[in-house]
């Protein structure tokens, strides 16, 4: 995508998690069961087109230099995003149970820039998979919620863990230490996002967009 057309999207993703900071919080009301009508599910299904793929996020402290909350992005047959015990939300995106549908770019945006601030930057590990991970990885993901509170980083392990090339992953509740696993995985594509970064708006949303 061009970074003219990035940038002429800059005041509606500002607009956007503006609106979801509203309602956001890391430490999340999590555990609490909710599930989507199947109706809103498909109409929100979103197909990226892009290789299958697992994109491990982790939202790190400035002050501590830990991890306060670890999500997972899946790019199968359809994007969808694993909240596990999280608190973001968007009307129009359907979540069943931590498992969020209809991961646009611009939804996914809101995702990064909801996180991405002051006290905290963001970690994004994307590695590609095959089609055959990415859906196992999404059918353990609809299974795996709701999610307790401060069990993000323990169950997006135990989903991993089920994947080939994964099992070696040792299970804990610190999300900087699954960070520091996935980054010893070959094939690893890692970028930092940093609230003052000149570009900022551009480089979340060619972390979305580039797949």
């Amino acid at each position: 995508m061009q970074v003219m057309v990035v940038r002429q999207m800059v005041p509606q993703l500002r607009a956007l998690a503006l609106m979801v900071l509203a309602v956001f919080t890391l430490a999340a009301c999590a555990g609490e069961r909710v599930w989507a009508p199947d109706d809103a599910v498909q109409a929100a299904r979103y197909a990226h087109g892009g290789r299958p793929e697992l994109t491990i996020i982790t939202v790190m402290n400035y002050r501590s230099k830990r991890g306060d909350h670890t999500a997972l992005f899946i790019n199968a047959d359809e994007r969808v995003l694993f909240d596990p015990a999280g608190s973001w939300k968007l009307p129009d995106v359907p979540e069943r149970n931590d498992l969020h549908y209809g991961i646009t770019p611009r939804v996914g945006a809101s995702f990064y820039l909801s996180h991405t601030r002051e006290t905290h930057y963001t970690v994004v590990q994307r590695i590609p998979v095959s089609m055959e991970t990415a859906l196992r990885a999404k059918q353990l993901a609809t299974e795996a919620g709701p999610v307790p509170a401060a069990h993000c980083a323990v169950s997006t392990i135990a989903i991993l863990r089920e994947l080939p090339g994964f099992e070696d992953l040792q299970s804990g509740y610190y999300p900087h230490r699954l960070m520091e696993q996935i980054a010893a995985k070959p094939g690893v594509i890692t970028r930092e996002l940093h609230y003052d970064a000149p570009d900022i708006n551009t480089q979340v949303y060619s972390v979305q967009a580039r797949l």
